[in-house]
This record gives structure tokens, C-alpha cells and sequence, in this order.
């Protein structure tokens, strides 16, 4: 066996990384827990892979080397199949003699370099890497869920009559029979991997795009050059799944599938749209449960917490958050919802979709088909006794006319309205036709807001920005000597070579008090308000993303990247 093999012994003592008790302590490991010798060298003992596979290369006379940036040639790679890849998790590199240099993190798996000889018909040289260098270096070459789309073209068949129960399986065992099934799960669970929170599946031409939205901004995912032959097979299998009509190809089409990824549930909201090369898809990754945030994780700073935290608890009136698709509008309302959710309060909330299941909330899914719309269900909320009210989203002049009634008439609602910013939130419901004195009466507070990617705090790094350009953009370069200093995004494993880890909000937080209330009920401009509204100490959505970018949190890009260039001239 491995474990008791005298090669594989001293190779492991000549990496000088253990002692005789470590020795023993892996390989005791290893016997218990049926694990090949390198997983459990990383599981029983502290030492990193990296360091551990470059000693084990120096131990074996093997070369070395990381695979980021790599280059491979066309020819190269096709010198094993796509099998042979997946299966030994290898990546040929390139041609040294006679011999195919390729690399793997697993030397000591049993008949590896025979296999891949007998695969590539030629001498094999081993070269030691990284585990995540070569499946992402695989992923990049040969595209995800390569060896599936490879053996379907081997079998020329495609498995549409599978049965549905295999979506609802856990994801994390993609070993099923190959078919279109297992490629969808795959090109799920690389999404959950990579964090992405949307999939986009869209025809063109001669290609089939795969796109994953990744802290809100878009990355295309290698995909196999053969995909776009199983284009209508890959639709198809997700419109079964989602309880869509599969025959109907020329109308949009709504839907929803659930599936669990290493225990986690996660529903995936689903939407077809004809276009001229066929339909595209869009999924939605809605994380139940475990998806959902409080305040604190809402990336307020203390005074606006505590701002925000005194509209949410008062008895009545309209609290609305504004800001484009996509700002995260939904998730402060539930962070809103969960922190005033209480055995003595009655909530309830309209919602399309209902993007997270909460405890202890009345949700109602709106369906405008059967006349399950945004109005009438406000109306018969208000027949239901409650306390709290939620809006999805105020969409016309009837559902805020019924929304500012309710918070006129006891009741504390909350909703969203898409507008630039706080103040034009006010012109907006004033333009629907909405009252200036019912406005003026009912708002207690307009919060708009945007989401920027968070630096990745393992890379890194400050930066010495031109204080012209500083100024041109209003930026305090006052505060940089006291506080700071300026990040920049560089890229590292940790973060997939992004720069930026996760996202955070920024938030312009008006209060409607009595010194902005006459100027609604005189038809005041949305520059006028929002002027008002600085002097009684607003932060615009660029001040507080200077905060956050002196603070270390995101970069002067992705502040430039969201909110509006005339906004730091108004202020």
C-alpha cells in the first residue's frame, strides 16, 4: 500500500518539512481515513501545499512551477483527451524532446504517468503545481464541463428524460452518468464556486456565451468550442427543470428550480428571452436562508446605522431605498425586516419575486396573471391588521398612492423606487401624480444607495494618487494625513487574481424633516431638496464612498465606476 511504501517514506522525509512524529501522524491519517498520501499530508499537518509540492519536486528531481499566466499551445493540449484530463486532474504544458511535460499536484496517484502514457502515446515528464493552478488553468483551456460536452459527442446522444429528482441532488457529486443534466449541475456549481450571484446562457452566431456575474460585475467562463451544438438541449433541460413549456420558444417564460450545494439550499430564479439566435437564460443564485444579512452587515457607518435604525422603528410612515437594479435595494429592506422581526409586530410583505424565505413574515408572491398584483394585495393587507408593510417595488401611481395611504393611516411601510438619488426620489412620486401634501405627510426617510467591490485584504496594496486628479473629483485630500492611505486592487489566489473580494454598500441617507417638508408641498426641484438636505448634514453616495475609500474598504475606481460625475459638484 502507499501508506507503508519505503519510497514514498523517504521521499516524504526528504522534503525536510517533518519530523518522525509528524511522519507518523500523516501516515496514521492516512490509513484511518483511506486518503491518498497528499491529502492527508495537507489535512494532518500545517504545512501549504505550494511549499509542500515545491520541496516534494526538489525530493523527486521534478520540476516546479505555478500555472498562472501560463500559455499552452493548441497542439498541445490536444495531445491527451479531454478524459484523461478531468480524470487525473492534469494539464499538458508543452513538448520537451520526446517527452509531454505535464502537470499535476498528485505524483504518488497510483498509474498515473503510465495512464497518461499509454493516453498521449508518448513519453510522460511529471511537473509538480498547485491543485487550484491546474484546475483553473483546465477550466481556462478546455472550458467548463468540457469532459461531459466531450463524451456526449462520443455517444452522440443527449439524456433529456432524466429524472428531474437529479437537480435536487447534491451538487458537489457531479460523478453521474454523462448527459446535459450533468453539465447544467456543473455549470451551476463553478457559478456557486466563483460566488457568482447571476448565470447568463446566451446564443450568438456561432458560439454559446456563458457569463457569471461575479460582485456585480459580469466575467464570460470558458465554455468547450462543441457547446453551441448542444445549445437547445442545455435550454431545454433548465425549462424542464424550472417547470417551464419547453415547446414554447417564441414568448419569455418565468421560472424556478431549487438544488443543494454541499448542504447549502439555494433556489435559482429562472428567465427565457427569444432572441434572434435562440433563447437566452438568466438564473438567478438566491441563497435561502443563509443569504441573508443584518444592518450591521449592510456597510453603514455608526451615524448612518443609527439614523437609519430610528426610521425603522417608528410607528408609521413610508422608509423608501432607491437605486438602480442590481444596488442591493431588496437586501436592505430584509436586513431592515430582520431587525424590527419580533413576536409583537404583524409584517407583511408584497414581493416579485420573493428573493429569501423569512421567518415570522407574511410573504405573498404577486402572480399580475390572475390579478395578484402589487395594489390589490395592499389593499387586503390593510384588511389583515398589520403592523409593518413591505413593498417590493413601487411601480406605478396606484401602488404608491395605496402605499403612502397606509403609512398616512398607522402603519410603517417599506418599498423601492428607482431613481438617480434621495432627493429625486421626492420629484419622481410627484411626477406619478401622487400629492405634494400626502408626500410631504407620510415620508420619514429616503435612503439611495449603490454596491462596490470590496478590496481583497490578503493583496492589497497602497497607492500614490495625482492630488490633481484627487481635487478634480472633490475628493478630501485634507483627510489623507490623518487618515488613509488610498488602496489599489492587485490580485492574488485568494481572490481568483480579481483585486476585490466581496461587496459592500455606500448610502445617502435623507431624513424628511421639517425643513425639507415645505419645499416638497412647493414643488421644490430635486437640486434644491438634496442642497437642503447636505446643509442639514447629508452624505452624498460619493462621500460616503470616500469614506469607505479612506477607510481601505474599496478604491477610487469602483467609487468613479457607480455613482454620478455631478454629484460631488452639487455637493
Amino acid at each position: 500500500m502507499l501508506t507503508t511504501n519505503p519510497k514514498i517514506h523517504a521521499l516524504l522525509v526528504a522534503t525536510g518539512l517533518f519530523d518522525e512524529a509528524q511522519l507518523a501522524a500523516i501516515l496514521a491519517h492516512t490509513r484511518e481515513n483511506s486518503l491518498p498520501i497528499r491529502e492527508a499530508v495537507l489535512a494532518a499537518s500545517p504545512v501549504k501545499e505550494e511549499i509542500f509540492l515545491e520541496k516534494l519536486a526538489d525530493a523527486m528531481g521534478l520540476p516546479f512551477q505555478r500555472l498562472k499566466n501560463v500559455e499552452i499551445e493548441s497542439h498541445i493540449l490536444e495531445k491527451l483527451p479531454t478524459k484523461a484530463i478531468f480524470q487525473y486532474n492534469v494539464v499538458p504544458l508543452a513538448e520537451e524532446g520526446n517527452s509531454l511535460l505535464v502537470a499535476t499536484s498528485n505524483p504518488f496517484s497510483p498509474g498515473l504517468a503510465e495512464g497518461l502514457r499509454l493516453a498521449a502515446e508518448c513519453r510522460i515528464k511529471l511537473v509538480l503545481s498547485p491543485d487550484e493552478d491546474i484546475s483553473t488553468t483546465a477550466k481556462k483551456f478546455y472550458g467548463v464541463g468540457a469532459e461531459t460536452l466531450d463524451r456526449m459527442m462520443q455517444d452522440d446522444r443527449i439524456d433529456l428524460e432524466a429524472d428531474e429528482s437529479m437537480f435536487r441532488q447534491d451538487l458537489s457529486n457531479l460523478d453521474q452518468e454523462a448527459s446535459v443534466v450533468k453539465f447544467v449541475n456543473q455549470i451551476i456549481w463553478e457559478a456557486y464556486k466563483d460566488r457568482a450571484t447571476d448565470i447568463h446562457i446566451e446564443p450568438m452566431e456561432m458560439d454559446l456565451r456563458i457569463r457569471y456575474r461575479v460582485d456585480g460585475v459580469l466575467h464570460e467562463t470558458p465554455m468547450p468550442p462543441q457547446l453551441k451544438r448542444f445549445q437547445s438541449s442545455v435550454i431545454s433541460r433548465i425549462k424542464v427543470m424550472s417547470n417551464m413549456d419547453i415547446a414554447e420558444k417564441r414568448l419569455p417564460q418565468d421560472g424556478r428550480i431549487s438544488v443543494r450545494i454541499r448542504g447549502e439550499e439555494i433556489d435559482v430564479r429562472v428567465s427565457t428571452m427569444p432572441t434572434v439566435y435562440g433563447e437566452s437564460v438568466s438564473l438567478r443564485l438566491l441563497m435561502r436562508g443563509g443569504g441573508l444579512i443584518t444592518m450591521k452587515d449592510l456597510g453603514l457607518n455608526d451615524h448612518d446605522s443609527s439614523l437609519l435604525k430610528k426610521m425603522i422603528t417608528r410607528p408609521h410612515g413610508i422608509l423608501l431605498v432607491t437605486g438602480p437594479t442590481g444596488s442591493g435595494k431588496s437586501t436592505s429592506l430584509y436586513a431592515w425586516l430582520h431587525t424590527i422581526n419580533s413576536v409583537d409586530k404583524r409584517i407583511m410583505s408584497a414581493e416579485d419575486p420573493i428573493e429569501y424565505e423569512m421567518p415570522g413574515v407574511n410573504q405573498v408572491q404577486m402572480r399580475p396573471e390572475i390579478g395578484l398584483t402589487f395594489a390589490n394585495t395592499l389593499r387586503t393587507f390593510l384588511r389583515q391588521d398589520p403592523d409593518v408593510i413591505m413593498v417590493g417595488e413601487i411601480r406605478d401611481k396606484e401602488t404608491a398612492e395605496i402605499s403612502i395611504r397606509a403609512a398616512l393611516t398607522g402603519h410603517l411601510v417599506f418599498s423601492t423606487i428607482h431613481t438617480n438619488d434621495s432627493a429625486s426620489t421626492i420629484t419622481r412620486l410627484l411626477d406619478m401624480g401622487i400629492e405634494p401634501f400626502l408626500v410631504a405627510s407620510s415620508a420619514e426617510g429616503i435612503v439611495a444607495q449603490r454596491l462596490v467591490r470590496g478590496l481583497c485584504k490578503a493583496c492589497r496594496q497602497p497607492v500614490a494618487v495625482d492630488e490633481a486628479f484627487l481635487r478634480e473629483h472633490n475628493f478630501p485630500v485634507e483627510r489623507l494625513a490623518t487618515e488613509g492611505p488610498i488602496y489599489e486592487a492587485v490580485g492574488c489566489d485568494e481572490c481568483r487574481g480579481n483585486g476585490y473580494k466581496g461587496r459592500t454598500g455606500i448610502f445617502e441617507i435623507m431624513p424628511v424633516t421639517d425643513e425639507i417638508r415645505p419645499l416638497i408641498i412647493a414643488h421644490a426641484s430635486a437640486s434644491d431638496i438634496k442642497q437642503r438636505a447636505i446643509e442639514h448634514g447629508m452624505k452624498t453616495l460619493r462621500e460616503d464612498g470616500w469614506d469607505k475609500v479612506l477607510a481601505g474598504v474599496t478604491t477610487i475606481d469602483e467609487i468613479l465606476r457607480v455613482t454620478e460625475e455631478d454629484e460631488a459638484d452639487e455637493a
